[in-house]
């Protein structure tokens, strides 16, 4: 029988817990063993993350035959994913986490909504997606929670660790599941690297005075007070038209160059950053998560980085006049966004980097420009150029996005940015922004960012939004 997460039984929208048990790695031979993170690793250090896919109700199958697929399927998976059957844990002998590799299972929740999932208010991160996705030891390394909803259709949330995964290598797990649950086996093309030797930090560390004002230690007294904290952002769950995003990318676009999408989008959120801020300050700042995996120019460093499973991202700023990002064309602003993503030669970045955290391991620190203080920043994380393949034999998700949260009090604006699967050449975002910064881009004429619905979701027709209760 389920049982109430929280709540009596009387709440309607309560989602319930219908099992909850741990699956194992298949592969007896698989030797238990210690793995030891990456330097890289540990900056974002333990954060829980997610990859949340939202499902139709399948045409010729229920949701008994969904759980079977991941009943069956999930040991298998786990040979190859086989560091999140362990536990992320504290190294007696620094201090430090690591994930012992004993094969102690995965978590698989099954639980039930009693609610259409086209009656849920998505625009709204906290009254939708943020209740369905339940909390789950600190310790366990994956926790895939599957969740019915009374129209036939279900979630899937592949909840782990950022110690363990940053969005590529959370990408290609939930690609090899699916490649898997359709064929069997993984190619070897797609086969998981999970070997961190290549992060080391040189016998005499040595990095730029740069990096010692890129970070700030994660300290109450050097971030701002929590009820700024609580009042500074809202969240939201955008999504961009196909049209919306080539119209970008022409306006910024010049000379022959063709802007990326991240590009595009970007140069449109600085430029509308920029007018809210008008007056009140005379600077603000974009910033970007880069991946290294495209950006390493060394033979050795690229096959390195092939279907590796780990941290390899750097966050890169850049800070100008708020009258010129406002006065400038988008095609300019563009064009400083491909020059600060750009700039830096990633080969010794990310050894500088390694060197950096491996003399400030005994403190965690966060990313300056993101706790608040000087001018506005917003960050833009792109998911858009992952292959995320979410069709396991249930046709692909009506959306897949990440979420999770950082445990610091950051005042600054965030959105991760994804490609709606399918194809269909539109993005999707989650964002925690200024009210100011998320009235200006909802107000905007023409209309770039518009609230996610069921609707565009294609879930089903329209229905009275309701909230789901707090779990």
């Amino acid at each position: 029988m389920a049982s109430s997460v929280h709540g009596s039984n009387k709440d309607l929208h309560v989602v319930q817990v219908v099992s909850r048990r741990l699956v194992v790695a298949s592969d007896a031979s698989i030797e238990p063993h210690v793995l030891s993170v990456s330097n890289l690793d540990l900056l974002p250090q333990t954060m829980q993350v997610a990859m949340f896919c939202i499902y139709p109700k399948p045409p010729a199958a229920d949701f008994a035959v969904v759980v079977a697929a991941f009943e069956a399927g999930l040991p298998s998976l786990l040979n190859h994913f086989f560091p999140l059957a362990g536990r992320i844990a504290t190294s007696p002998s620094s201090g430090l986490p690591e994930v012992r590799c004993c094969n102690q299972g995965a978590e698989l929740f099954v639980g039930a909504a009693g609610v259409a999932l086209a009656a849920l208010d998505y625009a709204d991160m906290s009254a939708s997606l943020g209740r369905i996705q339940l909390p789950y030891p600190a310790d366990v390394a994956l926790s895939v929670q599957v969740v019915s909803f009374a129209c036939g259709g279900f979630t899937v949330a592949w909840s782990t660790n950022h110690l363990l995964v940053d969005g590529c290598a959370l990408s290609s797990l939930v690609s090899a599941w699916s490649e898997l649950a359709l064929s069997g086996a993984l190619s070897r093309g797609t086969r998981p690297n999970h070997h961190r030797a290549v992060f080391r930090p040189r016998a005499a560390p040595s990095y730029g005075a740069a990096l010692d004002e890129a970070f700030t230690p994660v300290r109450a007294d050097r971030q701002v007070n929590v009820l700024t904290w609580e009042q500074s952002a809202v969240g939201r769950l955008y999504y961009i038209e196909a049209s919306d995003v080539e119209r970008l990318r022409e306006a910024a676009s010049r000379n022959g160059r063709r802007a990326t999408r991240v590009q595009a989008v970007s140069a449109y959120l600085w430029k509308t950053l920029a007018s809210v801020v008008g007056t009140a300050d005379p600077h603000c700042r974009m910033g970007w998560w880069v991946d290294g995996r495209q950006r390493f120019t060394s033979p050795e460093l690229r096959a390195a980085m092939r279907n590796y499973v780990g941290n390899v991202t750097t966050f890169v700023v850049r800070e100008e006049r708020v009258e010129e990002v406002v006065r400038a064309p988008l095609s300019d602003v563009a064009a400083m966004v491909r020059e600060a993503i750009a700039a830096p030669a990633y080969n010794e970045h990310f050894q500088e980097l390694v060197d950096w955290v491996e003399e400030h391991k005994a403190e965690r620190y966060v990313e300056t420009a993101g706790i608040g203080l000087g001018s506005p920043t917003m960050t833009v994380s792109s998911f858009a150029s992952f292959r995320t393949d979410t069709d396991f034999g249930f046709g692909p998700a009506a959306m897949a996005i990440p979420t999770g949260a950082s445990a610091t009090r950051l005042c600054s604006g965030f959105m991760e940015i994804a490609a709606r699967p399918g194809g269909d050449g539109s993005l999707i975002a989650t964002a925690f922004l200024w009210p100011r910064l998320a009235a200006a881009l909802e107000s905007d004429k023409p209309r770039v960012f518009r609230p996610v619905t069921a609707e565009y979701l294609g879930l089903s027709a329209p229905q009275p939004q309701v909230r789901l209760s707090r779990l």
